[in-house]
């Protein structure tokens, strides 16, 4: 909570400014003089002081120049009943956020405390979100040696300094976060905040003052005026997670403001202007939803200029290990593996290649946190890492695929073999009906056979 530090030898003066701010739930505290207030000020005790300019021994000009000196972040507002250019432009000179005249209304300096705030907030969240990017750039985002990662990174080196909007693809857990955060890390904007708003982790009836904040009394239960994750991002980068998921009404408010970088917060009648980069991500197919009605088209082309889609952990098995080493260097220490620097045994990464993940990263970190655990701080044998299949499976989905068809005849696992070839084929059924070695309509003839969805007419790009 923000300290208040009410510094003014009129006594009566200071108690019920004190009373006033403590009521809107802010913390206040009072000095009868600067002598009484510097060392609390030193000790840090104080992050917004509201002096008078004139108090018995050391004036109120004196003490902002002190409190600049020790303590440049606290923010000092000088009050006076003795108005006059001269000192209010010395005072602004010396580091005075503002300049009250008295006799002032308590709405007036209780409307100025939240302004400061608000505004200290903000400052103090976009140092720890940059403290947090440089904190992951030098442990770096993307691992791997793959082609499809390397491909991954060669977009963002294209497209991170210019300013357009980006659309990350990937299934849940394959990293579209990190891909966002190398976005804007490697960008102009890279000292300005980077904010995430995930569309399908805030209920409908909320998303709109989320996105674009709201005024005090602006619905039930706004009792303050909020600034939204757009007014958050301005200057930086706004990344928006689940973008397939945000209802068709706020489709068309966001599409709005990407356009013409302003927006109405709810309750206000003044827009607000804000210099924002998008970038979004899903893990659905988007010209799906626009086909069926359920995400605006003009909205689609408008986040579509620079798609990116990573690649699940299962096409490129080559980075498994890699990535799980990469989590075990940086856990070192951290009470995950014990004394001992957990190590992954050379079985214990076969069995890591061989298991599908469908939870993508997510799942493999989850699965060598507990592995480490179980571990007691030795190396990860494959007795300690918990998934169902990974003994009986290795390589890639087509690889696991081509295997079974020389093992087992294809009627006693026909189902299962198809499921395999159009999950390595990507959903390609040409592609799976030459890795079955069978045509393609007999494939189609085989998804009818296997009941719901499988009557799909074939895609028009196979016909």
């Amino acid at each position: 909570m923000t300290r208040i530090l009410i510094v003014d030898d009129e006594r009566k003066i200071a108690e019920l400014l004190a009373e006033r701010i403590a009521a809107e739930g802010m913390d206040a505290a009072t000095a009868a003089s600067a002598e009484e207030a510097l060392p609390a000020i030193e000790r840090g005790e104080a992050d917004v002081v509201l002096c008078d300019l004139r108090l018995s021994g050391m004036d109120g000009i004196e003490l902002l120049r002190r409190t600049k000196r020790v303590s440049p972040e606290t923010d000092v507002v000088i009050m006076t009943a003795y108005a006059s250019a001269e000192t209010a432009v010395e005072a602004m000179r010396r580091g005075a956020y503002e300049y009250l005249i008295k006799p002032f209304q308590m709405d007036e300096v209780t409307m100025l405390l939240r302004r400061i705030i608000e505004r200290r907030e903000l400052v103090s969240e976009n140092a720890a979100l940059r403290d947090k990017l440089s904190a992951r750039a030098g442990t770096g985002r993307l691992i791997g040696g793959s082609p499809a990662i390397r491909a991954v990174r060669d977009l963002i080196d294209l497209v991170a300094p210019a300013e357009t909007p980006v659309l990350v693809l990937g299934e849940s857990g394959t990293g579209k976060e990190l891909v966002a955060a190398e976005i804007h890390a490697r960008s102009a904007r890279a000292k300005g905040p980077f904010i995430v708003l995930n569309a399908a982790a805030v209920p409908e009836t909320l998303l709109e003052a989320e996105l674009f904040g709201h005024e005090k009394g602006a619905f039930t239960g706004a009792s303050a005026r909020t600034p939204g994750q757009f007014k958050l991002a301005d200057g930086g980068t706004l990344f928006m997670d689940e973008i397939g998921d945000m209802p068709l009404p706020i489709q068309a408010k966001l599409l709005r403001a990407i356009e013409l970088k302003q927006f109405l917060p709810l309750g206000s009648a003044k827009p607000v202007t804000v210099n924002v980069r998008i970038v979004a991500a899903t893990n659905r197919e988007l010209e799906d939803l626009v086909r069926e009605g359920r995400f605006r088209e003009d909205l689609f082309y408008r986040l579509n200029v620079f798609p990116i889609r990573i690649p699940p952990l299962r096409d490129r098995t080559e980075d498994i290990v890699p990535i799980a080493e990469h989590f075990l260097r940086e856990w070192k220490g951290a009470g995950r593996g014990g004394p001992v620097d957990p190590v992954l045994a050379s079985d214990a990464a076969a069995k890591l290649r061989g298991y599908p993940w469908p939870g993508n990263v997510r799942e493999l970190r989850n699965v060598l946190e507990r592995a480490t655990i179980l571990a007691g701080g030795g190396a990860v044998s494959p007795a300690h890492i918990m998934v169902e299949g990974a003994d009986r499976d290795t390589g890639s989905a087509e690889e696991r695929l081509r295997s079974l068809i020389g093992e087992m005849e294809l009627p006693a696992i026909e189902r299962r073999l198809v499921e395999l070839a159009l999950d390595a084929a990507g959903g390609n059924k040409s592609r799976a009906a030459g890795m079955l070695g069978i045509t393609r309509r007999a494939l189609y003839g085989k998804l009818r056979k296997f009941g719901p969805g499988g009557d799909a007419e074939p895609d028009p790009e196979e016909r």
